[in-house]
């Protein structure tokens, strides 16, 4: 069996916490974006159940034109997620 250098093995030490450290630390910031992102979905999906706050009897060009603007911005989010259309690897 090989001699370990006790300098050696105790740099990978500290490499090794330094580097679960850092995994933790983005793993904390990943899970706390998710979350952000989770409650926007929450309230865009609470929203459109309740048809963008607009009521039929006035629905008008400009209701249809701010809808057509957030389904842009979605359709850009999805197509970056799922590598779709100008995201296409």
């Amino acid at each position: 069996m090989p001699h370990l250098n006790p300098q050696q093995t105790h740099r990978h030490q500290l490499r090794t916490a330094k580097e679960q450290r850092n995994h933790d630390a983005a793993l904390a910031a990943f899970l706390g974006k998710k979350a952000e992102i989770d409650e926007m979905l929450a309230r865009l999906a609470h929203l459109s159940d309740n048809h963008f706050n607009s009521h039929p009897d006035e629905i008008n060009w400009g209701d249809v034109g701010t809808l057509e603007h957030y389904a842009s911005l979605l359709k850009n989010i999805t197509d970056n997620a799922f590598k779709e259309g100008e995201h296409v690897v």
